[in-house]
Order: structure tokens, then sequence, then C-alpha cells
């Protein structure tokens, strides 16, 4: 995906609800990551101001966002927000393409893994959940494709009980089976002796 840089400003903040996001626990250890945001679609101009209302407050006046351009199509320079403005950087190659840096003046810096706005609901609370282990040593792309091997094997496991529940397993052994007989029969009448004279 390839990413547009928009260096305009939108005068009108665009109407949006509320941020769904997880965070770490005060004051538990440090980890690779703080917390996980899951945004509601993958328009920057619209989901940063959510993220700052949330955060705000509770954290500190968010100055600076970077992303990496991987899993955002249009990334604008700034951004505004309740009462001040947000500047927003990239980095391709330095910055996991499954996060988000939020830096603040006064308090410091946040890493969050950002899931995407398509997951599903049960598979979204399971990464917000690993994200926000105290003292975590997972990435962003780790917990990521953690979850995708999970939703695989999840998917293999249905298919197969799926399979058993339709007859599969006792369908296909009573097919060998048949197989196995039919064989065995013609094998007995090829070794029959011939009925001498």
């Amino acid at each position: 995906m390839t990413a547009t840089i928009e260096p305009t400003i939108i005068k009108e903040r665009l109407p949006s609800a509320s941020a769904r996001l997880s965070l770490a626990p005060t004051g538990s250890g440090p980890g690779l990551l703080d917390g996980a945001w899951w945004p509601r679609s993958r328009d920057l101009l619209r989901e940063i101001p959510t993220l700052t209302d949330a955060l705000d407050a509770c954290w500190g006046r968010i100055t600076h966002v970077t992303v990496n351009p991987a899993h955002w199509p249009v990334i604008p320079r700034r951004v505004p927000v309740t009462g001040h403005t947000v500047h927003v950087d990239w980095f391709a190659d330095e910055q996991d393409p499954n996060k988000v840096i939020l830096l603040s003046c006064t308090v410091g810096r946040l890493d969050l893994l950002v899931i995407p706005p398509e997951t599903e609901p049960a598979a979204a609370a399971r990464l917000m959940a690993a994200a926000t282990v105290p003292g975590g040593i997972r990435t962003a792309s780790g917990l990521m494709a953690d979850e995708a091997m999970s939703h695989d094997a999840a998917e293999a496991r249905s298919r197969e009980e799926e399979w058993e529940t339709d007859g599969g397993a006792a369908s296909a052994a009573g097919a060998s089976i048949g197989i196995l007989s039919s064989a065995l029969g013609k094998v007995r009448m090829w070794r029959q002796p011939s009925p001498s004279p």
C-alpha cells in the first residue's frame, strides 16, 4: 500500500466515536508495548482526534504521532484535535508497521499496537489483552503473527470438527475398509488353486 502525505490542515474536526483503547496498568514493569488501539478506520484525520481525546486527560497532551505508512493510505502532516494540533510523522523502515508511537512533551512516549479496523471483536479483545501484559516482550508484529497463527489453527480445527460431524472419518474409514475388503477378495480368488482334472 502506498501512502499519500497530506500537508494541509483540515479546519473542521470530523465527528468521531470514543476510542477503543487498552493500556497497561499504571506502574507496571516496562514492556515493548504500552497497550493497544483499535481504530474504526484507516483515516488518521478521523482517528487521531478520538485517540487524543481519550489520552490527553488521563495521560498527558499528545503533541506528536508516528506511524509506519504500510497500513495508512493518507498521512496528514498535522491533525487538529481538541485545543491544539498534533504533528504526524512516518517511518517506513524504522517503525513496526503494526505500531503507533505517541509523544507528549510532559509525560514521554506510548507505544501502542494498532489492531486493524476490520479485526473481529474476539480477536481484537485477545490482542488488546496481550498488548497490555506488564513487562511484555512481544512486538506489535509478533502479536499480530501470533493471532494469525491462532486464527488459522482455529479454522483448521473447525473444518476438522465439521468433517467429523458430517461423518467424514467414519465414511472415510468405511470406504477404506470396503476398498480393502474388495482388494482382499480379489487376492483370495487369484490364489485359489485351480480344480484338478
